[in-house]
């Protein structure tokens, strides 16, 4: 009886070390987790043809076009421009298209990214928006647009009442977009080589 009784409890030490063994590799699983590995993504990291990169937001900008107005061949010239064709870090693997910063509780990474300050450019660190989706990041471009900034609401009104892409680019600038001085340019040339302007 008394063996028994020894069995029964040395059997309950063992089992009770088992679960806290199995607790401790669980938590440490938890600690060494990527802490973006919950974002949910809708591209492959394959990288994608410029056809097919074209190809995959169209329906959606036209989508946003019918909602907001917005053209677009500005959000595809924008998406191409400012993630390299889907390519960059921020777009493959935080599907963030549009280079646009965080604030607050959202969802982000650290990145570098350029500036042009005082007349040259530099690299600073930047808090960027991650998102689930290539489409989720287009949604939240069209309503900065249409929604502004805290301290400015109308302050991107030019680029949604714009009836072209040149009219659109001008805008964006004028609007302080991006610091590049050459933004603009930049956009239109975009448009223009990859004749963008006929999705709109």
């Amino acid at each position: 009886m008394k063996k028994k009784k020894q069995q029964r409890q040395k059997r309950m030490i063992l089992l009770g070390f088992v679960l806290i063994l199995g607790a401790f590799v669980f938590s440490l699983k938890q600690l060494t987790t990527p802490i973006f590995e919950y974002v949910t993504h809708t591209q492959s990291n394959e990288p994608v043809s410029r056809e097919a990169f074209i190809e995959t937001l169209v329906p959606h900008a036209k989508e946003l076009q019918e909602g907001y107005g917005i053209l677009p061949s500005i959000i595809l010239g924008q998406a191409i421009l400012e993630s390299d064709w889907g390519q960059s870090e921020l777009a493959s693997k935080y599907n963030n298209l549009f280079g646009i910063k965080a604030y607050g509780n959202q969802k982000k990474i650290k990145l570098d990214t350029q500036e042009f300050v005082n007349e040259q450019w530099i690299t600073i660190k930047g808090e960027f928006r991650v998102y689930d989706s290539w489409e989720a990041s287009m949604d939240d471009h069209t309503l900065l647009f249409v929604n502004g900034v805290t301290w400015n609401p109308q302050k991107y009104e030019g680029v949604l009442t714009a009836t072209n892409y040149e009219a659109a680019a001008d805008a964006l600038q004028e609007a302080g977009y991006a610091t590049d001085p050459t933004y603009a340019q930049k956009i239109k040339t975009v448009i223009e080589e990859n004749a963008l302007y006929q999705y709109d």
